[in-house]
């Protein structure tokens, strides 16, 4: 439960924070008598809306609006959302019961495979032999990657849909083939879009503005993804380690790396392999320094 409190925390810290932008520019436009049209585009969706029935600054500041944007799926603040003109029942149930079992199985597989390969992956780490600690990490790799494949499609697929079809919410562009990536910073652009859209337009553009280089802003998403990770495992577990932090700071060279003498589908096998071998690693890591601290 802390996690999903410290995940909730995070969510809307960062949305706020797009509101607070947003509604910032939507000022500075209207107090210099050069307010931005309407954005047309959503009309694609919204069938039959004239650009005069759309909501305009600052009649958008009412908690209506306010409580839409918290719960909707997505991190970044519009005056008018993209909306659908009807809730797709079938899909809407199809959507839930995919949540409901592939949650129950998520459970059974870390009950019933995950915790015994961990707690099998104590002896050697205390014992420090290395041969052993590679053979409990590649046997912990298996049951974590298809528990991360199954939370990423309850979450991204099932979750985020759920809420976009209560809601009416128009944009379900959630995440794109993220697994044909053949470098990191096409995965991560791809495999978490909300997450992508938010982190382009509230850090790295505004810091290309201010006069700092792409490399420089890069690094500064980099740097943000890195504390919340860390923060949503340290918190938890009332322990400061860093080792999410440092995996995460430690994909800034590897993306070098990749770029630079992999391509193609070696760049996307070597994307995977980061993948299936650095989350058993970090989480080795921090059950190994949990265990010392409680013992």
């Amino acid at each position: 439960w802390s996690s999903l409190a410290c995940s909730t925390y995070s969510t809307v810290f960062i949305k706020l924070i797009s509101y607070k932008d947003v509604n910032k520019w939507c000022r500075k436009d209207k107090t210099s008598k050069n307010q931005k049209k309407p954005n047309i585009q959503i009309l694609k969706v919204v069938k039959d809306v004239h650009p005069k029935d759309l909501v305009q600054y600052p009649n958008n500041l009412n908690l209506k609006d306010l409580y839409y944007f918290m719960f909707a799926p997505t991190l970044c603040y519009e005056l008018n959302f993209p909306k659908t003109p009807y809730i797709r029942k079938n899909f809407l149930l199809r959507r839930i019961l995919e949540l409901v079992l592939l949650l129950q199985l998520i459970m059974g597989l870390i009950q019933q495979w995950m915790i015994p390969a961990v707690m099998n992956s104590m002896e050697p780490f205390n014992e420090m032999d290395f041969s052993r600690m590679v053979e409990r990490m590649l046997k912990l790799a298996i049951p974590n990657h298809f528990i991360w494949l199954l939370f990423f499609y309850c979450y991204f697929h099932s979750y985020l849909n759920i809420l976009g079809e209560i809601l009416y919410f128009g944009d379900r562009q959630f995440y794109r083939d993220w697994w044909n990536a053949d470098s990191i910073p096409y995965f991560w652009r791809t495999w978490n879009i909300p997450v992508h859209r938010w982190a382009t337009r509230h850090v790295y553009k505004p810091m290309l503005k201010a006069g700092f280089g792409s490399s420089q802003a890069s690094t500064a998403v980099f740097l943000i993804s890195a504390f919340f990770h860390e923060y949503l495992v340290s918190v938890p577990l009332r322990m400061f380690r860093l080792w999410s932090f440092i995996g995460m700071l430690a994909q800034i060279p590897l993306a070098a790396f990749i770029s630079r003498f992999l391509s193609g589908n070696y760049g996307n096998v070597a994307v995977w392999l980061s993948l299936i071998l650095g989350q058993p690693i970090a989480i080795l890591m921090y059950v190994h320094d949990y265990y010392l601290a409680h013992t």
